[in-house]
Order: C-alpha cells, then structure tokens, then sequence
C-alpha cells in the first residue's frame, strides 16, 4: 500500500487518481476479455485460423492498452493537451495516407499498414480531436479576440471531410455530436445551433442519396426487406439468451454471426450471460458519462470541462451506437464496442481516451484553490 506520507510520482498518482473510473475501465477491459472466449473462436474456425487467434491477439493488444492508459494519466492538463495535439497531427496524416495506399477492405480505406501491423488511424484521431477543440473552445471563452470557436470549426470540417472520404458515416457522425454537445457547452450562438444542425441533416440526405451502401442500409433498417442475415441473427441470439442467458460456451446461433467478436459481441453475450448481464454493462458505460459529466459540471477550468465532457460522451455514444444496432434499433454500422469488441486500434485509442479522462480528473487541490482564488477575483466575491 502506499502511504499518504510519500511524495513520489506513484504516490502522488495513486492518492490523486479517480479510482471509480479506473475500476470501470479496467472492468470493461476484462469483461471483453472474457466475451473474446465466447465470441471470437467460432469466427477464427470459419475463417481457417486456431480457435483461439482473436482471443490470444486480444490479450496481447490488452498489454500495450493498459500501458498506454495508466502511462497517461501520469499526465497534467498541459501535457495532455500538447500530447493530443501531436496526435491527432499524426492520426490526420495517416488517414490522408491512407486514402491513397490504405488497405481497402469492403469498399472503404480506412486502415494502413505499418510493417506487419494494420492500424485505422481514425480511432486515434477522436480523443485527440476532442481534447485539441476543448482546448480551442476554451481559448475562446477565455480570450474572446482568439478565433478559436473559428479554429475548431475549420478543424471538424477537415475531419469530417477526410471521415467521409474514406467513407465512414458511423464515424463522421459520432464525431459531428461529439463537437456539437462540446460546442453547445462552449456557448454556441443559437444561430450556429440551425445552422449547423441544417447541414447535418443536408448531410445526411446527401449521404443517403449518394452513398449506394448508405442507402441500401437505412432502406433495409426501414422496410425490413433485403438481406440483413446479421442483424437478424443477433436478435435470435440475444432472444434465445432469455434473462440469465444459456451459460458459458453454451451458446449456439453465435456461430454463425459473422461479426461476432467486433460488432456483435453484445449479442454474443446476450445469448451466454443473459439480459440482466447486458443491463449491468450498459450500466457501466453509464456510469462512466455521467461520473465524467459531474466532473465536468463541478470543474472550474473550462478546458478541463469540455475536455472530459467531451471524452464521455465519445465513448457513451459509441456504445450506444454499437448497441442500438445489436438491437436493431438503428441500422447496421461497423462501429465496436469500446474494450469489449476485439480490435487492436480500437482498444488502444479507447485506453488513450481513457488516460487522457483519469489525468484531466485527477484532484489536484492546489490547483483547485488557485483556480478558487482567481474567481472570486474575477468576480468581486470576498475571500473566505
């Protein structure tokens, strides 16, 4: 155990980290583990592989996620906003590069091969991005001459652009409502707010018009018609699981979904560990957004704020994206589940994501008794 009484940089660290959400994430991470056994080996045998080769790359990607996340919240406030920057720098790079020598894969260049690895560089533009605009949101609200409100629209609308190139509208939209709930926070003029909630509607009829796999998808989601052997397979899946599921490995119409270690292993474990495992998962992501809302809510620093709001809901939105579709709520769209699908880049940004909200949540009391001290001040308020 360390003692209060220590000064060091681990002490330091373990008496300041917010210790529910490294529960949580931690939990969610071996929560996904598990469901790798039941939702990955019958994927791997149709495909040719050893039953166990998605759950054995699952475990490795677990080593370098952890790092990666406890490595980052060692982090200030300041160091997480220069590290964001210079990645999403390089993540912006990499999807330009991958336009023109990605990998295709389904029509859609989103991964690029660096030596024996495949990464999408679109995973780890999204924490970057929402830790980069925070930051111009707040230069703005503390400086009003600096465009930075300017700054992070040009900004979304180069990334935007570059999502929907690829194309990836899952992901361009998970983007478009992080920015506009930051936005919205950071003051929007309600100007903005009809303008650009038009051109999100213009784009999404342009995408349904224009984009052939677009439309085929919000057409089968309406109409029920076509193929959606995916979708209906999960539904069986989570039916047949009942409320306490069919029990550990016991699961039977998993096998043949297709996605059922990525997209669908919601299903998967719907149909193993039942309904009333599902809700309690759905409660942890939930906990999960609305521990980092009240953080932001309680937070004075304005980057701090937006930063965490931001992180949140990317992952709250996610989720529910990914389980709106299991329960075909939504229409089909390739978007995992954070640290529960199987995923290399996936796992690995949602760990940034997550180090980037267990540094900008670390109490830092002196910190907080400036920031006390320059409001009043700012304010009038006598001193206590």
């Amino acid at each position: 155990m360390v003692s209060r009484a220590d000064r060091g940089p681990l002490a330091d660290w373990f008496w300041t980290i917010d210790r529910y959400f490294l529960a949580a994430f931690i939990l969610l991470m071996g929560i996904g583990f598990m469901l790798s056994f039941a939702a990955s080996p019958a994927v791997a045998e149709r495909i040719g592989l050893d039953s166990f080769h998605f759950v054995e790359r699952h475990a490795v990607f677990i080593v370098p996620s952890l790092a990666v996340m406890l490595g980052l919240s060692f982090l200030t406030p300041r160091q997480v906003r220069r590290t964001a920057i210079l990645l999403l720098a390089i993540s912006l790079v990499l999807m330009v590069l991958a336009l023109f020598f990605g990998v295709e894969v389904k029509g859609a260049r989103r991964w690029i091969g660096i030596g024996a690895l495949s990464i999408q560089p679109s995973e780890f533009m999204k924490p970057a991005f929402v830790v980069v605009c925070a930051w111009l949101f707040s230069e703005h609200a503390r400086q009003p001459e600096i465009p930075g409100n300017l700054f992070a629209i040009i900004l979304f609308g180069i990334v935007a652009a570059l999502l929907v190139a690829q194309p990836d509208l899952g992901q361009t939209i998970l983007t478009s409502v992080v920015w506009g709930g930051m936005f919205f926070m950071a003051g929007m003029p309600w100007i903005w707010i009809v303008l650009l909630g038009g051109v999100g509607a213009g784009g999404l009829l342009a995408a349904y018009y224009m984009l052939p796999h677009v439309t085929a998808r919000f057409d089968k989601f309406l109409t029920g018609e076509g193929d959606r052997f995916q979708v209906e397979t999960a539904h069986e899946a989570i039916v047949r699981g009942g409320w306490f599921g069919q029990g550990p490995g016991e699961g039977i119409v998993k096998r043949i979904l297709p996605d059922s270690h990525t997209d669908f292993v919601f299903s998967v474990a719907a149909e193993e560990f039942g309904i009333v495992f599902c809700m309690a998962l759905v409660l942890i992501f939930a906990f999960i957004v609305l521990r980092g809302l009240n953080h932001a809510f309680k937070e004075r620093n304005d980057f701090n704020r937006f930063a965490v709001a931001g992180l949140v809901l990317q992952i709250g939105i996610q989720s529910m994206i990914n389980i709106g579709v299991n329960l075909e709520l939504m229409p089909a769209k390739g978007m995992t589940l954070p640290l529960i699908s199987y995923g290399g880049s996936s796992q690995v940004a949602i760990c940034i994501t997550a180090g980037f909200i267990l540094a900008l949540t670390r109490h830092r009391p002196e910190k907080r008794a400036q920031e006390r001290s320059l409001f009043r001040v700012a304010h009038g308020v006598p001193a206590e």
